[in-house]
């Protein structure tokens, strides 16, 4: 028997463990990843990348190719009367100083994993596929697992395993919630006989339901139906064209080949904790959702950037407490976005409306509550700042003193922590994954867009955290309070 050892252990090379494989990999931590599939996962199923997503693939370094993998959400056509009429999906919206990707993009999910997949190997590392978890055990140490015929011995293992996750199975751990009794077709296409100008819907709101949707940045249509609770489903090309022309009543919609279909029941689903001693869910494995706003991957892909950093940080030296803070931030987020996508489901059932807003962009989702967002008592007679502790850190075009235009994501960017201090030297100096910038210093704020995002008077500083979220508020002198936050999170 082959005996191995490393640091992290990744079960599932979905969206989730990739993203947790690079966060590991940009900072130096040795781990490894498996998946039981022999090879890539090669449907659509989860599709929206949300504006929140796009700044982690910005810190990630793979936005652009993201963006080129995919494109903007068409309009929604639907089919009435003899007629149609078009209508957003969302409304448009242009990017400002503190957003600069307010739209949500429309991105084949397996076309999102294999850029995350280039992005890993460019850090060294790639998915061993076929390789299949068969038993865990842990102690205080270490959690050993049987993958295979390779016995691997780690100091952490993740289960990024999906909504039927083995890792959760073996650590007993509940998975409370409800089947909402819907079961759905969904299955990528080559057709033709509809443009890819529109996302085409027919009978919204009834059991005879139906969309196909153009899969952006690719050839493919991706179609969507209720089915029977019961019964066979048949998702052949000639089956799934048999049932586009009975709803549509179209006989020109010809299925040429079907790339990936599915039937499931859906479900709303959290686990009842998201660690047990040393192992950690992440992603389905600890929440499933409906497929309604396009929230479940986006909730997955940031359940292991919140994560990621803070394994790194333990494993370096930080105190272990820091790994309880995931669950305390990442759980409440969970249940929060599966309430927002049943809503949307329910309005889609019954009234055949899914139009997205702001709510599901999850830029105002946030960490106010976590130990890692304590609240200075500043004076607020003469301090009220835009922002506050848990909240997500804006971004801010600025320059710098040498004269090259700047923005702060640009400088968030990477696996440190940031101080900003306005006007003013900080009481506290740099260190090892800490970078501080002063804001009259080495930036300027000609515009004001920094001034009108965080709202910091003279003398403030604001601690931003390496997933890109506001750690505190507080006077640039207060070194003791800045030093023990830091304490309880880096090495």
């Amino acid at each position: 028997m082959k005996r191995t050892q490393t640091d992290v252990l990744i079960c599932g090379a979905g969206a989730a463990g990739l993203t947790l494989a690079i966060e590991l990999a940009r900072r130096g931590v040795a781990f490894r990843i498996i998946d039981k599939a022999p090879e890539p996962f090669g449907g659509s199923r989860g599709k929206g990348i949300q504006p929140r997503t796009l700044e982690v693939f910005d810190d990630l370094g793979v936005v652009d190719r993201i963006a080129a993998a995919g494109g903007l959400y068409p309009p929604q056509r639907e089919y009435k009367d003899g007629g149609f009429t078009d209508e957003p999906v969302m409304e448009d919206r242009a990017p400002t100083p503190d957003v600069p990707y307010p739209m949500a993009l429309m991105v084949p999910q397996f076309r999102t994993e294999a850029v995350l997949r280039e992005r890993l190997a460019e850090l060294g590392h790639r998915v061993e596929f076929g390789r299949e978890l068969k038993s865990l055990a842990q102690n205080s140490e270490a959690v050993t697992a049987m993958a295979g015929a390779e016995k691997i011995a780690a100091r952490y293992l993740v289960g990024a395993d999906g909504g039927r996750s083995f890792v959760r199975h073996a650590l007993g751990i509940d998975f409370p919630g409800k089947t909402l009794g819907i079961r759905a077709v969904v299955a990528d296409m080559r057709i033709e006989g509809l443009g890819d100008d529109a996302w085409h819907r027919w009978n919204d709101g009834t059991a005879q339901q139906i969309s196909i949707c153009p899969l952006r940045g690719t050839d493919l249509f991706q179609l969507q139906a209720p089915v029977p609770l019961e019964g066979d489903i048949d998702v052949s090309a000639k089956g799934l064209q048999a049932m586009i022309a009975s709803r549509s009543g179209r006989k020109d919609i010809l299925v040429h080949a079907v790339r990936w279909a599915s039937v499931y029941n859906m479900n709303a689903r959290l686990a009842a904790r998201y660690a047990q001693g040393r192992v950690y869910l992440a992603g389905d494995a600890a929440h499933i959702h409906p497929p309604t706003g396009g929230q479940g991957l986006n909730t997955s892909i940031q359940d292991s950037y919140n994560l990621g950093w803070k394994l790194a940080a333990v494993l370096g030296g930080a105190p272990a407490t820091l790994l309880a803070t995931y669950e305390a931030e990442r759980r409440p987020i969970a249940a929060e976005v599966l309430g927002l996508s049943t809503k949307l489901l329910d309005a889609l059932q019954q009234r055949g409306q899914m139009r997205r807003g702001s709510n599901t962009d999850q830029l105002d989702l946030g960490y106010p509550d976590s130990p890692l967002s304590p609240r200075h008592p500043l004076d607020l007679r003469q301090h009220t700042p835009s922002i506050l502790p848990g909240d997500r850190a804006p971004d801010a075009p600025c320059r710098g003193r040498a004269g090259q235009p700047l923005r702060l994501f640009d400088l968030f960017r990477g696996t440190h922590w940031t101080l900003l201090a306005v006007e003013a030297e900080p009481a506290i100096a740099p260190r090892a994954g800490l970078q501080i910038h002063r804001i009259g210093g080495d930036l300027l704020d000609d515009a004001g867009h920094i001034r009108d995002a965080y709202g910091l008077a003279p003398g403030l500083c604001v601690l931003i955290r390496p997933d890109g979220y506001v750690s505190a508020v507080l006077p640039a002198a207060e070194a003791g309070a800045l030093n023990s936050l830091l304490a309880m999170a880096t090495p």
